[in-house]
């Protein structure tokens, strides 16, 4: 009976282990993809500005974000999916490849926070359009992990004249 009890407690043990280190190699997983997203949205080498502009906008009426600034650049792929005044065309489908930033200021100086989009369907934190969601603070403290998988902001961004999740012309005409 001695021999069973400790035979059980060696399993459990065992098991206890390997779930922990799997659980951990997620957890490593999914904070290098938002350390990928970071490093990718930190420079605008590259990027083509919405309505061709650096220029800062007012936040929007219907902005679930709390900064009162923002500003959106699209990289050279996603870039193809906007008119010649830098606004997404009516019926766009991002390809993949496509990273959008959108950088949300504290005040007029101040980046506070990234929001990403970044189109890469092969990846496990991708969501059903294949879109991978970052939000990251400028420090690059993660404010919502791409392991969730935008479920703090596809409700917003699902919401009617969405662009494949773009709002930028409904808000910024």
């Amino acid at each position: 009976m001695r021999n069973k009890l400790q035979l059980i407690l060696i399993l459990f043990f065992c098991l206890a282990g390997v779930w922990t280190i799997n659980s951990c190699k997620k957890d490593k997983v999914a904070s290098e993809v938002d350390q990928q997203l970071y490093e990718m949205s930190k420079t605008t080498a590259g990027f083509v500005w919405y309505k061709n502009t650096d220029s800062l906008l007012g936040k929007s009426s219907g902005s679930g974000h709390a900064e009162p600034f923002l500003r959106t650049r699209y990289n050279s792929i996603a870039a193809t999916q906007l008119d010649t005044n830098g606004k997404v065309q009516a019926g766009a489908v991002f390809p993949e490849g496509s990273l959008i930033v959108k950088e949300l200021l504290d005040n007029s100086t101040t980046i506070g926070r990234y929001a990403i989009l970044y189109k890469q369907s092969g990846s496990e934190a991708a969501d059903a359009k294949g879109w991978v969601w970052g939000y990251i603070d400028a420090d690059g403290t993660v404010n919502q992990p791409a392991s969730k998988k935008g479920s703090a902001c596809i409700s917003c961004h699902s919401q009617a004249e969405n662009i494949d999740y773009m709002l930028m012309n409904k808000y910024f005409q």
